[in-house]
């Protein structure tokens, strides 16, 4: 065997350990999905109360049940521009992990759409775009029967920096 078969056989192996179910949700014009076992649940939008000095990104903070929770905007956190939020748009709620931390946040999206059993066939390596690019945070991307859907690493979507100032924020 050649070393980029076996280069290829390697790549395809680690599609294959992303197999599962994810929960997909919209950006704009673009869909993604989550893996369904960092999603605790889908809240509709709710009053964010600010929290001073945080990114722009940072929406602030929610009390769900008793517990305060930060909040991203998911569509700040990539670069897009805002828009007003519709009926359609909601939070959901994930459990991040990076290192020794781990908080429970929400990320707003504009809407959810389903959940969906994705084969390891069915998942290519994210593109690489260059050193210019960030896209670490990207599992792989699915085809689907209609369209390509952005696995997120949503423990990897959140910087090391953001992790420990989002852990102090729900504190």
């Amino acid at each position: 065997m050649t070393k980029s078969t076996d280069a290829a056989q390697e790549g395809r192996q680690g599609m294959e350990e992303l197999a599962g179910k994810y929960l997909t949700f919209e950006l704009g014009d673009e869909s993604y999905g989550l893996q369904i076992l960092k999603v605790q649940e889908i809240i509709k939008m709710q009053e964010i109360t600010k929290v001073p000095r945080t990114p722009e990104h940072v929406k602030g903070v929610i009390n769900l049940r008793g517990k305060v929770m930060p909040v991203i905007d998911l569509r700040a956190t990539f670069g897009m521009e805002e828009v007003e939020a519709s009926r359609d748009t909601c939070i959901i709620v994930v459990q991040v992990q990076r290192g020794e931390t781990s908080v429970i946040l929400g990320v707003i999206v504009d809407k959810v759409s389903e959940v969906l059993e994705i084969g390891g066939d069915e998942i290519e390596p994210a593109p690489s775009f260059g050193t210019q690019v960030e896209t670490h945070f990207i599992l792989g991307m699915a085809k689907t029967k209609d369209s390509v859907k952005i696995l997120l690493d949503i423990d990897k979507v959140i910087s090391e920096g953001e992790m420990e100032s989002l852990a102090q924020t729900a504190k």
